[in-house]
């Protein structure tokens, strides 16, 4: 048998071991082969939403490809720790270094190789589906299959490198200790899992107070707590696996009453041991399952803020037209029929606005003028809108509302010293709803008394006319020719702002389903990968397990116990890590709450939901595997 074969051998021999490896290392190079095809296909080159889906996936392909660096090399110094003893048996039949290496190499090279192909074809296999899916989720139209040949020697190309990399690195992992460190390896008793006090209650303090700053973060201070909460996220993990959760079992262990009932004694003595044996990996799946949760929850979260459009956008249509030009009689006569042909209902107000010149502010303003509406323009402006229940009362003489112009701004009072007779105004509040979107007024603006309206005078004049419709959606494509992606804005050479919420709309849903199809296939990579992880650690201690409970066995354990001990353990290695992230997780959701005025729970509750019952599958598909396995070998 020549060398490469006894590789090839060795390597066929512990597919078991090698397959969960080997299938998260092909779905990373599926996934990275799919947003290759979308970067590389040449019919989503033109537009500003699939500009942004090609710039979001060369972002994906570098995050993919510097984890699955991470994740291989994390697989393989696994694998190395976990064949000392194999190591051992070859070199006493006469296996040089050299030699240990060369094959070292070269499974990690035929593992990867294989990944590769596997990852393509799947790749090729699959990718109609995927464009067919991402189209959609960009909003143009179906895809055909384009087999580009960029995409194809990029993978190759990328994943070839990683493979050399990680294989040629792995050669210097290998430590060939003395023959009988290598033989008693997996055999030698463990030591007493130490704990220190100070790092446990460390750990519970840093994750208690980041779980308190994190619900209670506003939108002023959610930016500035991000980077600190996260820090001390990371790091309380860390000790929670390492210190704590070892801690709080050795407490266990002094209750009599939950230690010495049934099974628990094996249960709880072990599980000291596996917490510290595992807190690395415990640490690490916890932190990619809650980037993996944060990052589809989030973007999952969006379609709440799509929902906020309806009331930052008072009507489906919003016409400015500045002074008495004949253009603008032909816009709105335009806009008129583009809605009756699309049988579209709709309904029109038109209020005047007056633009005021003032001398000083004690707010920064980039200009020195400012847009004013009446109160009883304001209140048509509402009520067209169906705010219904309208309760503000009109502001004082010598007093404003600040002109909302989003439903998360928040106020700010000012004082504003009018050029007209050094007039001065005060806003005392914010308006309740939206009368004109920021694209229309662009700066600030004030809602007066009427009395105050008619007096005040003004640099310049514009009427602004709203189209009101049930149906928001519908008006997408409107005015096309008037605006930009639904908006148009004041200019030298633009005498008009125009807003279409209907266009709008379908370029933020359509942005935001491009974001979330992305984040959904790296989220799915890192799931994958946190579940290999587990894996490795499962098989990993297999030859401990069956040494351990083939004692207990000779000592009158039943099948039934063993079955109790055995998905208990499992059931804690499986979850504690997800469930650590799951909590993890719902504190970041509480703190991005602040980001929106509806709630997120709903979404947050079904992509969450949806991770478990994915954990939960994976976890009844590997307990009955680990049972068989140890079924079959503690045949006595």
């Amino acid at each position: 048998m020549t060398f490469p074969q006894f590789v090839f051998r060795n390597v066929s021999r512990n597919k078991r071991t090698y397959a969960a490896y080997f299938f998260s290392s092909a779905f990373s190079v599926l996934i990275f082969f799919v947003y290759a095809l979308f970067i590389f296909h040449p019919d989503i080159k033109e537009g500003v939403t699939q500009a942004l889906a090609i710039q979001l996936m060369i972002i994906a392909e570098v995050i993919m490809y510097v984890f699955s660096f991470l994740f291989v090399l994390y697989s393989v110094s696994t694998f190395l720790k976990s064949r000392k003893r194999e190591f051992g048996i070859l070199m006493i039949h006469g296996m040089t270094k050299s030699q240990l290496n060369a094959m070292v190499f070269l499974e990690n090279m035929l593992i990867g190789i294989g990944a590769i192909v596997a990852g393509i074809g799947a790749g090729i296999l699959t990718g109609k589906l995927f464009l067919m899916i991402g189209a959609r989720m960009i909003g143009i139209p179906p895809l055909p299959f384009y087999l580009s040949g960029k995409a194809l020697l990029l993978t190759i190309c990328a994943f070839v490198i990683l493979f050399l990399t990680i294989s040629f690195v792995t050669t210097f992992l290998v430590k060939t200790n003395k023959l009988i460190d290598l033989f008693q390896a997996n055999e030698r008793p463990k030591k007493e899992p130490k704990v220190s006090t100070f790092l446990s209650i460390l750990s519970a303090f840093l994750l208690t107070i980041s779980y308190i700053l994190a619900a209670t973060a506003t939108l002023q201070t959610l930016f500035f707590l991000m980077l600190p909460v996260i820090t001390m996220t990371v790091i309380g993990t860390y000790f929670f696996y390492t210190q704590l959760s070892v801690f709080i079992t050795k407490m266990l262990q002094k209750n009599r009453m939950v230690f010495w009932k049934k099974t628990n004694l094996l249960t709880i003595s072990s599980l000291a041991y596996r917490l510290k044996d595992n807190a690395r990996m415990f640490f690490m799946v916890t932190i990619v399952s809650t980037v993996a949760f944060c990052a589809v929850g989030a973007l999952a979260s969006m379609n709440v803020m799509n929902k906020q459009i309806a009331s930052e956008y008072p009507a489906a249509v919003t016409y400015l037209a500045m002074d008495d030009q004949p253009i603008h009689k032909q816009h709105l006569q335009q806009i008129e029929d583009e809605l009756t042909n699309k049988n579209i209902e709709f309904t029109t107000n038109q209020v005047p606005v007056k633009f005021i010149e003032f001398a000083s502010t004690t707010n920064a303003y980039p200009s020195k003028q400012l847009a004013v509406l009446s109160f009883s323009s304001y209140k048509k402006i509402s009520e067209a809108a169906g705010y219904g229940g309208y309760s503000e009362k009109p502001p004082a003489a010598e007093e404003a509302l600040a002109m909302r112009q989003a439903t998360l701004e928040r106020f700010k009072s000012s004082t504003y010293t009018l050029k007209q007779n050094q007039f001065k105004l005060q806003t005392t509040n914010l308006s309740k709803h939206v009368t004109t979107p920021f694209t229309i007024i662009q700066d600030d603006g004030l809602i007066v008394s009427d009395e105050l309206f008619e007096k005040l005078s003004a640099v310049k004049t514009g009427l602004l006319t709203g189209f009101y419709t049930n149906d928001l959606k519908a008006t997408a494509g409107i005015g096309a020719n008037l605006t930009e992606n639904g908006r148009a804005f004041l200019s030298k050479e633009n005498p008009f702002a125009m807003t279409v919420s209907g266009t709008i709309y379908e370029i933020q849903i359509n942005m935001y389903k491009m974001m979330l199809f992305v984040a959904f296939l790296i989220g799915a990579v890192f799931f994958i990968a946190a579940g290999s992880f587990l894996y490795f650690r499962l098989y990993a201690d297999l030859e401990y397990d069956l040494r351990h409970y083939l004692t207990i066995k000779k000592v009158g354990l039943t099948d039934q116990e063993l079955n109790i001990i055995v998905t208990r353990q499992l059931a804690l290695l499986f979850f504690i890590p997800v469930i650590v992230a799951i909590v993890h997780s719902s504190f970041a959701f509480m703190a991005l709450q602040s980001l929106y005025t509806l709630s997120i729970a709903g979404e947050m509750a079904v992509v969450l939901g949806s991770f478990l019952v994915a954990q939960l599958v994976y976890f009844f598909v590997m307990r009955f595997r680990y049972l068989q396995s140890l079924r079959n070998s503690l045949i006595i």
